[in-house]
């Protein structure tokens, strides 16, 4: 088991090695608009070390471009007793203006933060003749969600009426405003979403799941594999299918440019170790990574999953993309393996609902311990989240270890965190567990792929029964936050079982 806390040095490391220097360097800066050099290059061996300035280039292609930033609208409504009222809850005693302000102002900010148009309806909800106004409103201006602030235990029956109109519907219900009966009165409808709670992160996650949903609708992803172009279907995400040559080609014409040495050298220099790569595999997983955003910007989509085994199993390039998948994850924009659909719109979702790249893995039992190792060849290291640019989690370079060619980074996941497994099976259904990281286990001396990742399963007892393969793994506990999107918007969510006995009952 390798612990990055306790990681020691190699003593096969080659000359290109280095110790971390994640904090001084803004790789956010760098990765997010290097663009591709239009003047070809020697493909031949070229040095990393010689590379010391940012490249400037006549064609930017800036990989942040990708992720899509829809336009998403959210009518926001206040539903309460005519004030000032005698008793019930919140009270007398309580400032509803002030705190009617107060909320107001904070879901603008969440709304100006997060990307959403918030549409403030000025007008609270008192009076049913003005609840039926706004319903009808609702359902002719469909905006992408309803947004209601309750500010009274009376105001249920309208939040309610407002649900019925057919529009993605959050209920907030600061403490104060709701028993536990007014709550199950609809936290577990389809298509409702119910904050019962002071935390303002909570209505900022909720407007993220309105936003997911618009950027999953946005999203086309590009699908590299077998000999025909198509156009396809997952879920609320659109596909387009291309020959998988189509890749190969854009690969043999990608020079090594200034932006594929700065790539390289930047990947290398901040690296814990390097182990196997070579100077040349650097260069190749740098162009590799071009290609792969030239293809993209071809092809107008926003996302990519690619036959890659196919590809170096059949050697048709020399080296994987792996580096330059990591690259992608940690700017938010999907870039799944192996050709899998589902696998990679687990990774777009949890990108898009959690600002956090994901780790799309092969499940492996360690009966001994009775842990689940999440094992594969690209890990994003911006684990923290996107938008934490110096949290971010060390990484070792190693080669792809079933061909030991290329680049690949085995990431060290922190030991003692919680971590979230995600992974769509069918478009309208996902299975959804968490654990917690308990080891890094390093290749050799085991066998397999260079992150794997050691997880204790919550509620699980045996850990061949967890379900899924591809699964995603993410940092933190964010069951409540997957299943809160899937009630809003109608996905079956699937826990693995608690006992065997469970996995071999008849259904």
């Amino acid at each position: 088991m390798l612990d990055h806390n306790q990681l020691k040095s190699d003593k096969k490391l080659n000359t290109y090695s280095h110790s971390c220097n994640c904090c001084s360097m803004s790789r956010r800066s760098f990765l997010g608009t290097a663009a591709a050099c239009t003047a070809a290059l020697t493909t031949g061996c070229a040095s990393l070390e010689s590379i010391h300035t940012t490249p400037k280039s006549h064609e930017e292609i800036d990989l942040t471009s990708f992720r899509p930033r829809p336009k998403v609208r959210v009518m926001s409504v206040v539903a309460r007793e005519k004030p000032p009222y005698w008793l019930g809850w919140p009270g007398t005693a309580y400032d509803v203006e002030g705190e009617r302000a107060r909320y107001t102002e904070a879901i603008a900010d969440i709304g100006r933060r997060v990307g959403i148009e918030i549409l403030e309806e000025r007008q609270p909800l008192e009076e049913n003749a003005v609840v039926a106004a706004f319903v009808k409103k609702v359902k002719a201006e469909k905006p992408d969600a309803v947004f209601v602030t309750l500010q009274h235990f009376q105001s249920w029956d309208p939040a309610g009426e407002i649900a019925k109109a057919g529009v993605p519907t959050i209920v907030f219900a600061p403490v104060g405003t709701a028993f536990t009966g007014h709550v199950n009165s609809l936290a577990f409808r389809t298509g409702v979403h119910v904050i019962s709670s002071l935390e303002i992160p909570a209505i900022e996650q909720a407007l993220r799941m309105v936003r997911a949903k618009r950027q999953l609708e946005a999203t086309k992803m590009l699908v590299v594999s077998g000999n025909e172009r198509k156009e396809g279907k997952f879920g609320l995400v659109d596909l387009q299918y291309v020959p998988r040559v189509t890749y190969e080609e854009m690969f043999n014409l990608t020079p090594v440019s200034e932006e594929a040495k700065w790539v390289a050298h930047q990947r290398f220099r901040e690296a814990k170790n390097v182990v196997e790569p070579t100077q040349q595999d650097g260069l190749n997983a740098a162009r590799s990574y071009i290609a792969a955003k030239q293809l993209l910007k071809n092809e107008g989509c926003n996302a990519l999953t690619t036959d890659c085994l196919g590809m170096v199993s059949q050697k048709k390039v020399p080296t994987p993309p792996c580096m330059g998948a990591s690259i992608f994850q940690d700017h938010g924009v999907t870039y799944g393996c192996e050709a899998a659909v589902g696998p990679a719109v687990s990774l777009m979702l949890t990108s898009y609902l959690l600002d956090k790249p994901g780790f799309m893995n092969d499940p492996v039992p360690e009966t001994a311990k009775n842990l689940l190792i999440a094992a594969h060849c690209v890990s994003g290291t911006r684990i923290y989240g996107l938008n934490r640019p110096k949290e971010y989690a060390p990484y070792i370079l190693r080669s792809h270890s079933e061909s030991n060619l290329g680049v690949s980074t085995q990431v060290l996941w922190p030991v003692g965190q919680s971590v979230t497994l995600v992974q769509f099976f069918k478009p309208d259904a996902l299975y959804l567990d968490t654990g917690t990281v308990v080891g890094n286990v390093n290749t050799p001396p085991a066998g397999g792929c260079r992150t794997s990742v050691e997880i204790q399963m919550d509620g699980i007892e045996d850990c061949r029964d967890v379900k899924g393969f591809h699964q995603v793994v993410i940092l933190g506990n964010h069951r409540r936050d997957v299943e809160a999107f899937c009630q809003l918007y109608g996905i079956n969510v699937v826990h693995s079982p608690r006992t065997h006995e469970e996995t071999i009952k008849p259904s």
